[in-house]
């Protein structure tokens, strides 16, 4: 029981000491004495538990004293076969973050130039991308990488592939531009930094993160990284499992009652904006007679909309037509908690919702999920006006800057309670 206890102890504490950060694994002597504190605070949280249960007693102090040596011994030895592994893996390829470069000037030059130089860096640049059409100032090769377009090319290579950082090498002195580029970035799912190069101006040493050995100021980071990925993986897959088992009786029963109530099949597929705009085909039941099924959404539902079955009303009051999407939950494409997946076509005020919503499409840099925030705040169902939709996306952004498992697990609790509320759900 100790050995679980303290092990669950140890991750905790190395998570809040950011030990779990895939930038720490690039050299073991820069995080050792993060890793020695964190394994400090560890241990005298364990003598404390021990003797405020009063349990002491019970271990031998040699014993006690012996495992955490050799416990030490083994997170270190384990933290330098990460680094050596992931400094070989990056070397050959098969572990590096991706990194587009925004700005072709000297900036530009100066940082690829300072990046190249860290041999052991787990960073490989793509591109760059330049709005600039004049070849002074914009061109071709830059320090030895193409120009591979402008923003919008670079916008559309992050949809096609994964990017993990982008670098806007642009004078701070140029702050419109800087200002309307860094808000089009903002919607990737991605590292946006800005290379600190103020030689009047010094800020403190924490205002900095690095990359390699050169300083940078965050302007927008990744939503869900490093441990944080890992934990909500294995939180959604482990709940989906459970929820599938638990569920299968009242699934199959709607099953049966769809089939009962009208023609076609039980199974209704719909193309939705997935994670950082890819379309996925997410799995619903049919609460529609099937030749009135709106592949699109391209009109939304209404109070007794004559298209929706019987049985239809009931499950999409209830929300019990979703159910499904625990296979696109297993399948990787949703998570059981985040921004509503919406409808390609799906409008507001006759809008598109990213023409309603200035920056819409930053709700889009985590997976979409079965549940949210919005939805338990009462920004469920028909979204046919300005206000639902930009009410909706104000809370999914807050859920995305807030992202946490307990946010996720707090969200999760309170989505029965919220489907008691159906007055928006037609």
């Amino acid at each position: 029981m100790l050995l679980l206890a303290s092990g669950a102890l140890t991750v905790g504490v190395f998570q809040v000491f950011g030990l779990y950060d895939g930038s720490r694994f690039s050299s073991f002597i820069a995080q050792l004495p993060r890793v020695l504190l964190g394994w400090a605070v560890t241990v005298a949280l364990i003598g404390v538990g021990l003797v405020f249960l009063k349990s002491a007693h019970e271990y031998s102090r040699v014993w006690l004293a012996l495992w955490l040596g050799f416990g030490a011994m083994g997170v270190l030895a384990g933290r330098a076969t990460l680094v050596h592994l992931v400094r070989s893996w990056a070397r050959q390829g098969r572990l590096y973050r991706r990194a587009v470069i925004y700005g072709t000037g000297p900036v530009s030059e100066e940082v690829i130039t300072q990046l190249e130089k860290d041999a052991g860096i787990d960073l490989r640049i793509t591109g760059i991308f330049d709005d600039r059409d004049e070849e002074a100032r914009a061109p071709r090769v830059i320090a030895g990488y193409p120009r591979l377009g402008g923003l919008q090319d670079l916008l559309a290579l992050g949809r096609d592939c994964r990017i993990d950082l982008v670098i806007v090498a642009l004078p701070v002195a140029a702050e419109a531009r800087l200002a309307q580029i860094v808000k089009t970035l903002s919607v990737m799912p991605a590292d946006i930094k800005l290379p600190a190069r103020a030689k009047a101006i010094r800020f403190s040493p924490k205002t900095y993160t690095h990359v390699g050995s050169v300083a940078m100021i965050d302007l927008y980071d990744k939503p869900i990284a490093d441990w944080g990925t890992v934990s909500k993986w294995l939180f959604d897959k482990t709940i989906a499992t459970l929820a599938l088992v638990l569920l299968a009786p009242i699934m199959a029963a709607v099953a049966i009652a769809i089939r009962l109530n009208s023609r076609g099949p039980v199974l209704f597929k719909q193309k939705r904006y997935g994670f950082n705009n890819e379309l996925i085909e997410v799995y619903k039941f049919r609460s529609m007679y099937t030749d009135r099924c709106d592949s699109t959404a391209a009109k939304l539902v209404t109070k007794d909309d004559p298209r929706v079955t019987k049985v239809g009303r009931i499950i999409r009051k209830t929300s019990l037509d979703e159910l499904p999407q625990l296979f696109n939950v297993l399948k990787g494409e949703l998570s059981l908690v985040g921004p509503r997946p919406h409808a390609v076509s799906a409008k507001a005020d006759d809008r598109l919702y990213d023409e309603v919503v200035d920056g819409y499409f930053a709700r889009h840099k985590v997976k979409p999920g079965i549940t949210g925030w919005a939805q338990i705040n009462g920004w469920r169902g028909e979204t046919d006006t300005a206000e639902k939709i930009e009410r909706r996306v104000e809370h999914d952004l807050y859920y995305i800057e807030n992202w946490s498992v307990l946010f996720d697990l707090y969200i999760l609790f309170k989505t029965p309670l919220s489907l008691l509320k159906t007055e928006n759900a037609y």
